[in-house]
């Protein structure tokens, strides 16, 4: 089974030691718009996924699931 977006967020605020706040407060969210990404109550916004990976210095690739590989044209 795949890991959801949300469980990608928690495991990586859990891996880096926050709570849903610190993390809110990090990306300009509420502990609350957190707590729903999280649970996949509450589809996240392009900016909310930017911020994330600007947070975590992550690809949005792989908080979006979309497999290596796939093409991309600035890769060349």
């Amino acid at each position: 089974m795949d890991i959801t977006f949300g469980e990608k967020i928690r495991n990586l605020r859990e891996d880096a030691e926050l709570n849903q706040t610190q993390l809110g407060e990090a990306i300009n969210a509420t502990q609350r718009k957190i707590s729903y990404i999280e649970r996949g109550t509450y589809e996240p916004s392009l900016n909310d996924i930017v911020a994330l990976c600007n947070f975590f210095k992550i690809s949005s690739d792989y908080l979006l699931g979309i497999p290596d590989g796939y093409y991309n044209p600035d890769k060349q």
